[in-house]
């Protein structure tokens, strides 16, 4: 076997060794950008990404409001996880949760003037900061490229047998 032959286990196929270092890298340039962009959103505006999430899924719902399951499973977060958010964004003023008045027991997550404000003061320099490191750093074709493998990837991500 050669270092770019795939081994074998169990009757599955594993990644050959240049699929691997592509792998890594792939993973570790999409954390670096990531934290990046975190710490510029984060230095511009105070915001953090799951904050910026929670604030641009509220500012695109009809009436700037979302029950906390479909704002959970719209960021693609854990209700729980999305709970104890919620509760630091409230205590900032950014969202105001209530009882849903058609759901019982269901809470609805509203984007307060302030959280608006919020979002709307950061949405230009996180926008600047996506275009210098991610948008600049490629061309044209390579952009057209990261789109058609993000949808491939998500579409075997969101298959109803993806593990």
């Amino acid at each position: 076997m050669t270092e770019t032959t795939p081994a074998r286990r169990g009757g599955r196929q594993l990644p050959a060794a240049e699929e691997l270092r592509i792998w890594r890298d792939f993973i570790e340039t999409t954390a670096a950008l990531s934290s990046r962009l975190e710490s510029r959103l984060q230095g511009d505006s105070s915001l953090s990404t799951g904050d910026y999430a929670v604030l641009l899924a509220l500012s695109e719902a009809p009436d700037r409001a979302m029950r906390s399951s479909a704002l959970a499973a719209h960021i693609g977060w854990e209700r729980s996880r999305l709970s104890h958010h919620l509760g630091r964004m409230e205590r900032r003023g950014l969202i105001r949760r209530q009882e849903c008045a058609t759901v019982p027991r269901g809470a609805e997550v509203q984007l307060t003037a302030a959280g608006a404000e919020a979002f709307g003061n950061a949405t230009f320099p996180h926008l600047r900061a996506i275009r210098e490191l991610f948008v600049d750093a490629l061309t044209p074709e390579q952009i057209v490229a990261a789109g058609e493998i993000a949808a491939a990837l998500r579409a075997r991500l969101d298959a109803p047998d993806a593990g």
